[in-house]
């Protein structure tokens, strides 16, 4: 394609990038002070440009095809570098602002992120923050994703990565629990009783202990799996069986008696545990809002652990 042609795609690229984002052209219409229909026309254009069809549409629906949506992603890096130069250009003499999207595992956003919200907005106000709460895989350019966070011993290659901290898997029971069934003391006794687990996947049961040379397998069985840690936690202190947990998790309930650690002796290995990975993509010139975002994390969290 000749760098004329190319040049006249490019706000039209933009355009769908908003389409896509608002599901509809009424909505994206609306968005960009234009008429539905000329909306419309604009993307038939488009299409017509790249001999690619964008958009199944119904009277009902708008749904993007599988060339659509791979489209969709490049154009979301013409754009991203488009605001990567006017970044570049205000970086050092603006207050930091934008939207800032940062995605994390539920219980790590609930418990450990969510308090440094109030003083992280209240210190940056031109910044506009969106959390998004995931536990699954996560494709950052695709979901608009800044910075993601995630409790793994297998950070994602290709971005950049901070260490802010180590998350241990630790078990735990009620009093009431241990009083009925007795403490374990040996991770195979685990088969003699009622566990809690994730219930996120087929092996979620598969429990891996390691302590010096000694490592033991045990599949655990239990009434009660939730991928949830709040529920999984207060279904343990209601003697639902023993739960495992990230320790942050279950740090304030260690410390007021409502469950007491099992196995305390032994690694457990498992999903969630490993390092605190605070990643981002690579980027030459890193825009303020996100600098200034992972020196606050960073700072907050490291007073947090002293």
């Amino acid at each position: 394609m000749v760098t004329n042609k190319l040049i006249t795609l490019l706000p039209d690229l933009a355009t769908y990038i908003v389409v896509v984002n608002e599901g509809s052209f009424t909505a994206a219409a609306k968005k960009l002070g234009v008429t539905p229909s000329a909306l419309s026309k604009l993307i038939t254009r488009l299409e017509s440009a790249l001999s690619v069809k964008l958009f199944e549409r119904t009277t009902r629906s708008l749904l993007i095809t599988e060339p659509g949506k791979k489209i969709y992603q490049q154009s979301e890096i013409i754009v991203e570098a488009a605001q990567q130069a006017i970044d570049i250009s205000s970086l050092e003499h603006i207050v930091p602002s934008g939207i800032l999207t940062v995605a994390a595992p539920k219980a790590f956003l609930t418990i450990v992120l969510q308090p440094l919200v109030t003083p992280f907005l209240t210190q940056y106000p031109k910044i506009q923050l969106k959390l998004r709460a995931s536990d699954g895989d996560i494709d950052m350019i695709a979901q608009g994703i800044d910075v993601v966070f995630r409790l793994t011993d297998k950070p994602t290659e290709g971005l950049i990565m901070k260490e802010i901290g180590k998350v241990n898997l630790t078990l735990c029971a009620s009093p009431s629990y241990v009083e009925e069934r007795g403490l374990p003391t040996h991770p195979q006794e685990l088969s003699n009783h009622d566990c809690l687990y994730l219930g996120e996947t087929t092996i979620d049961h598969i429990w891996e202990f390691m302590k010096e040379e000694e490592r033991h397998v045990i599949a655990v069985t239990g009434r009660y799996a939730v991928n949830h840690s709040q529920m999984r936690l207060n279904g343990v202190k209601d003697g639902f069986g023993i739960g495992i947990f990230p320790d942050f998790v279950i740090k304030e309930a260690l410390e007021n008696n409502d469950v007491v650690p099992v196995l305390s002796d032994w690694q457990i290995k498992g999903n969630y545990s490993g390092v605190i990975a605070m990643q981002y993509a690579q980027n030459k010139y890193m825009p303020s809002r996100l600098k200034v975002f992972t020196e606050f994390v960073k700072e907050y969290l490291m007073e947090k652990q002293h």
